[in-house]
């Protein structure tokens, strides 16, 4: 447990730092240490022996797994709304770079469900 608190504060710290590359990092370092805890949460589960320290230390590090996740969406919605004011669409009517059309079709063309 002890290992998903680390890993709790490093990518907080990175989240804090706006570090891309740490915020990876050390978001892979906490899903494994996350995956190993809930294993051994669970055998000890199966066993009947889960002490409570460890079921609030898991419950703790669940509601700072949230909040950073949180913290993270925020963070994304607010870059996606200022590439759009620095980098807003323009509708020219002709093929996008992805090669489709911008324009809309009045009467025909596909219709997506």
């Amino acid at each position: 447990m002890l290992e998903v608190e680390n890993c709790l504060n490093l990518l907080g710290d990175a989240l804090v730092r706006r570090d891309a590359q740490a915020i990876e990092l050390h978001a892979a370092s906490l899903h494994q240490s996350l995956a190993k805890a809930m294993e051994r949460f669970m055998d000890a589960a199966r066993q009947g022996r889960v002490p409570p320290d460890l079921r609030n230390r898991l419950v703790m590090a669940g509601g700072r797994v949230a909040a950073q996740r949180e913290s993270l969406a925020r963070a994304s919605t607010a870059l996606d709304q200022a590439i759009d004011v620095l980098m807003p669409t323009e509708k020219t009517g002709l093929y996008s770079a992805q090669g489709k059309s911008e324009r809309r079709s009045v009467g025909g063309g596909s219709i997506l469900a």
